[in-house]
């Protein structure tokens, strides 16, 4: 679950305090102005995937400043992807000076002086990473900041439509999910890199780690759909069925194997938490199991008892 702060309990005059410590303690040591004599409410709700903060931020017009000072504080350098949901921001950082506007996303980096002007209320997703993970030369790294990526095409599509469902989804995922969901984020960011430096064209990621995550996000977001299979995974990530079998065979399992046992652990889970006025055929058509009897005997394979008996038992828990 998120954790959220949020000054609408505070009156007015106590508000400009509170925000400027919780945007600091959620991300870096910035210096916080806000622009409204009362300034409006504010609302930070962060939640961790993997190495990953994930933020949504909405509030009134400001301006926050990284200084020197600020930078001399940390004891690590980290990165911060915006994607801007409402309002617009201007982003300064390394003498330029771009306008980042809803449906767009820009990076900025700690290691170095910026400001960012948000001039009306706004809202955005913040996606913020240690330095470190993203293992880019320094003259790449300051290609990528204060750059406007429009989420339109190319590899900036990818990495928007990626990062907005992987923030819709955070609270589904378990560490085991989250991790190599975080890592390709980063593969991600790093094929983005490359193609801002002309080093390479409009590509999907071609690592086996990449794809794996890639996949694995895919089938996530479509457990309910009966029809998922390994050639619509496939197609989806642009890669053979053979790779993408190959790929989850380095993993020690299969794609069929890996999609039952997630529709598996979700139908569990809700068999645990709704109430028994949804029948285990429902609960199991929710998560794309057409047929009764191969739900049964998958869940009883699987847990070692039938759905209705692991319901029972919770209900007696």
């Amino acid at each position: 679950m998120p954790v959220v702060r949020s000054t609408a309990a505070l009156v007015p005059a106590e508000r400009h305090a509170y925000w400027h410590d919780v945007v600091s303690n959620t991300f870096i040591p910035l210096d916080v102005a806000l622009h409204e004599r009362e300034p409006a409410e504010g609302v930070i709700a962060s939640r961790r995937v993997g190495f990953l903060q994930i933020a949504e931020v909405g509030a009134g017009p400001q301006t926050v400043t990284r200084r020197r000072r600020d930078i001399a504080r940390d004891g690590e350098e980290w990165l911060t992807l915006t994607v801007q949901q409402r309002g617009r921001a201007l982003l300064e950082q390394d003498g330029r000076n771009v306008v980042v506007g809803p449906g767009e996303f820009a990076l900025s980096d700690s290691g170095r002086v910026f400001r960012k002007v948000l001039p009306e209320d706004f809202s955005f997703l913040a996606f913020h990473l240690p330095r470190a993970r993203l293992p880019l030369p320094e003259r790449e790294l300051r290609e990528l900041v204060a750059t406007v990526f429009p989420a339109e095409h190319g590899v900036a599509a990818l990495v928007f439509g990626y990062l907005t469902r992987l923030a819709r989804q955070a609270d589904e995922l378990d560490d085991d999910t989250a991790r190599p969901l975080a890592d390709v984020a980063v593969d991600l960011l790093a094929v983005l890199a490359r193609e801002h430096a002309g080093r390479s064209g409009c590509e999907a990621p071609e690592s086996p780690h990449a794809v794996l995550a890639l996949a694995q996000e895919y089938i996530l977001g479509h457990l309910h759909d009966p029809r998922l299979s390994p050639e619509s995974i496939a197609a989806a990530q642009r890669v053979s069925v053979r790779y993408l079998h190959k790929v989850f065979e380095r993993e020690g399992t299969t794609v069929g194997r890996w999609i039952l046992r997630q529709r598996l652990e979700r139908c569990r889970r809700d068999l645990t938490r709704e109430p028994a006025v949804r029948t285990v055929a429902a609960v199991a058509r929710r998560w794309g199991f057409v047929s009764p009897s191969h739900f049964s005997r998958a869940f009883r394979t699987a847990y070692g008892m039938a759905p209705r008996e692991w319901r029972a038992t919770r209900a007696d828990a």
